[in-house]
């Protein structure tokens, strides 16, 4: 399944606020479809299966995943040793393009991934135009040194509200780049999630 093109909107309304999908707010308060109901109105039930795959589906719009991809980290995070829903969290949160929204460089994750498509972000002073490239700890994440890039970057920080960094992150805005002390915080997440029932839901494969 290729990434999500339709609505944004439409997704906020069924999954609430996904920070990393869009910063737009519906003022529709509903949910989507015929089931929704209006405001105050009676709405449908979800059994215990559309609970967690709701919780799944904020993991993969939020960080622009397909069901393979993210598959795939569930996969990795079960071979690690230690809480396999924060570990989960941990990989998606060291993707070069979740770093790079975290640090401002763009407004959305899908905004930065495509930064990084396209040439304009370094890792340790070399380029990498892999979105889904892993991080680690110690890393240096900058912004390739042409005017071009410097620009785009510079743009989207003025506009880019962010919360407080997160602690795992320190940035230089003199130099515009950022670096990695440490592995994300559960705290510092900007998603509402209950990864347990992520966890749940993969359960059976």
């Amino acid at each position: 399944m290729s990434r999500y093109l339709g609505p944004k909107l439409r997704i906020t309304r069924k999954l609430g606020t996904l920070p990393g999908f869009t910063q737009k707010i519906s003022k529709k308060k509903s949910r989507p479809g015929q089931h929704g109901g209006s405001e105050g109105g009676n709405k449908k039930k979800l059994t215990e299966y559309g609970i967690r795959l709701e919780e799944k589906q904020k993991l993969k719009y939020n960080y622009g995943l397909t069901e393979s991809q993210l598959y795939q980290y569930i996969k990795e995070a079960r071979r690690r040793t230690g809480v396999t829903g924060l570990i989960l969290l941990q990989l998606l949160e060291m993707r070069l393009d979740t770093i790079c929204f975290n640090l401002g460089f763009g407004s959305t994750i899908g905004q930065t991934r495509q930064l990084v498509n396209h040439g304009h972000i370094t890792v340790n002073n070399e380029v990498v135009d892999i979105a889904s490239f892993q991080c680690r700890i110690g890393d240096i994440i900058g912004v390739k040194e042409n005017q071009t890039s410097k620009k785009l970057v510079d743009e989207n920080l003025k506009i880019t509200q962010r919360p407080e960094l997160p602690s795992h992150l320190i940035f230089n805005k003199d130099k515009m780049e950022g670096e990695i002390t440490n592995h994300c915080a559960r705290e510092d997440l900007l998603l509402e999630l209950n990864e347990l029932l992520v966890i749940e839901y993969y359960s059976r494969r």
